[in-house]
């Protein structure tokens, strides 16, 4: 056999085996798995002005404490400040605004717990059907001082009792549990050091609290506030003396006539009932 007949057959053996070898290859390869995902709908976002900072009742409106957030559309409800609807946010600098009550961080600002300029703050935050009277106080009869807006206390009235309650000194709570709304508070030099000292409070009360408070003041030598526990503030529900109204103490106590001496004691007490 001729020499370039070998080399023919050679190059044939040669791409008879690399076809062999190709064909092996793709029959033992897995075919590939595609796999289509769907994509999710995509969530509509609005920007929502919201508190950048906790935010106190009764504080002056800044444009640092609040921030413009992603807000799902679905999300939204009514009051919330749009930033496609107000861009310029609360726009405080041409009208100032006060918050009404308390804003937590994250929190949405809504245009009802403000109060605009040119309206009432006090008017505005307090509740139907309650008023707002003032009382003098001073360090030595507002817990050192320590009284703030939106605490609860007490209000304790002393005054010098009558011939008939033997001249002494009577102290009795008139008010309990009752909010105050504010505190006017001045910085005074005491000692060389800048401390608060609140000298009015303004409390809210019922308008039957108001006169009893009104009472007390004609009659108190001093009215004193004590400052509450926030525990023991409950259902913030209030209580009031109304016998200084009636005339009726309703304290449990009754005058009592004895050998022509007469006395005062406490009603179903050892005394009482004895006489």
């Amino acid at each position: 056999m001729k020499i370039a007949q070998l080399a023919v057959l050679g190059v044939a053996v040669v791409a008879a085996g690399g076809a062999f070898v190709v064909a092996n290859n793709i029959a033992n390869t897995e075919p590939e798995v595609v796999t289509i995902t769907e994509q999710a709908p995509q969530i509509q976002l609005a920007e929502v002005l919201v508190a950048s900072r906790n935010i106190s009742l009764g504080t002056s409106m800044k444009p640092d404490m609040v921030e413009w957030v992603k807000w799902p559309k679905e999300g939204l409800s009514e009051g919330f400040i749009i930033r496609e609807d107000a861009p310029d946010g609360l726009n405080v600098e041409k009208d100032p605004a006060i918050a009404r009550s308390q804003f937590f961080v994250g929190e949405p600002i809504r245009e009802s717990k403000l109060v605009r300029a040119g309206k009432g703050y006090m008017s505005a935050i307090l509740p139907t059907g309650q008023q707002a009277i003032a009382t003098s106080i001073s360090t030595a009869t507002s817990a050192g001082g320590f009284i703030l807006p939106n605490d609860r206390v007490d209000v304790i009235m002393t005054r010098q009792g009558t011939e008939d309650e033997g001249g002494s000194f009577i102290t009795e709570s008139i008010l309990e549990n009752v909010r105050v709304l504010a505190i006017d508070q001045t910085i005074e030099e005491q000692d060389g050091e800048s401390v608060v000292v609140g000298s009015t409070a303004t409390l809210q009360l019922t308008p039957q609290q108001a006169k009893i408070l009104t009472v007390a003041q004609q009659m108190a030598d001093r009215l004193t506030l004590a400052l509450r526990s926030l525990e023991d503030s409950g259902d913030e529900q209030t209580k009031g003396a109304d016998y200084l109204l009636s005339g009726n103490r309703g304290n449990g106590r009754i005058r009592v006539f004895k050998y022509g001496n007469k006395s005062e004691v406490l009603a179903g007490s050892s005394n009482a009932n004895s006489n």
